[in-house]
């Protein structure tokens, strides 16, 4: 079954109760398929944030021990640390699939 087909499903019966929600989809629903148009190995990989979450839980997990900000300059120097020093971590460690032809 097509994901526009699931769709259609799912709104008609959840579409009357979120209304909201159905028309977020529709009104998106180029970008939130796109990962259709790749290689069907990489879609997992596409469709998922783990790499974006994983990177919140570290300025949740960095943020939590601090008592106080003394202002939001303070925070946004720390989050930034948290961020830039992920970024260099990973720099040089591709996504194998990312980095392979097909």
């Amino acid at each position: 079954m097509s994901s526009k087909r699931n769709f259609q499903l799912w709104e008609s019966k959840w579409g009357r109760l979120y209304p909201k929600a159905a028309e977020c989809i529709r009104k998106n629903w180029e970008q939130l398929t796109a990962f259709y148009k790749t290689p069907k190995a990489l879609w997992k990989k596409l469709r998922t944030t783990n790499i974006i979450e994983r990177a919140f839980r570290e300025v949740r997990r960095r943020t939590r021990t601090m008592s106080c900000f003394n202002n939001v300059e303070s925070i946004e120097r720390i989050v930034f640390a948290v961020i830039s020093h992920l970024n260099e971590k990973w720099r040089n460690t591709p996504i194998y699939e990312f980095t392979q032809s097909y």
